[in-house]
């Protein structure tokens, strides 16, 4: 018969092994983690102007959007913008264009995470879908990747676990 243990304040493993990301997860998608809206920012707007609209809602990235088409450029992540900003690579007064990171378009397979997106695709995508590319954080959109409806973060997928009741 095998016996529960538990191995943290986190996880039970039967016979010593952690539970799979199905189990650990339990049917739950990315619209379980109640993702706070996107908050996006303009690659014109200055960065101290994004950097200000961060603190304040205590985000970590913004999307970057183009102001007229509202297509999707990319991200700027706020720790990194501190340390641009504290090695002096880039100014509070330069536009969010000098420090966000493009999303590539060519050569790379866009992964779509969606509200119905299963939370164990996710920490897929957070451990770089075998990629060896690690992400912080996933840009949630409408499933035609018309609108950005959210952003979910490795931290969001941890308290998720954290809290859910064994």
């Amino acid at each position: 018969m095998a016996q529960a243990v538990a191995t943290s304040s986190n996880d039970v493993s039967v016979n010593g092994t952690k539970p799979s990301g199905a189990s650990k997860y339990r049917g739950a998608t990315v619209e379980d983690l109640d993702p706070p809206p996107a908050m996006s920012t303009s690659p014109f707007t200055h960065l101290s102007a994004a950097l200000m609209t961060a603190f304040e809602r205590d985000y970590t990235h913004l999307t970057v959007i183009h102001p007229d088409t509202k297509s999707l450029l990319g991200y700027i992540s706020i720790p990194r913008l501190r340390q641009l900003l504290e090695t002096r690579q880039v100014r509070d007064d330069d536009p969010v264009e000098k420090a966000m990171v493009r999303f590539q378009r060519k050569g790379k397979p866009y992964r779509l995470i969606t509200m119905e997106t299963p939370l164990q695709d996710l920490e897929a995508f957070f451990d770089g879908d075998g990629t060896g590319q690690s992400q912080d954080f996933a840009v949630v959109t409408d499933p035609a990747r018309r609108f950005v409806l959210g952003v979910a973060t490795k931290s969001d997928l941890e308290e998720f676990v954290r809290r859910r009741p064994g």
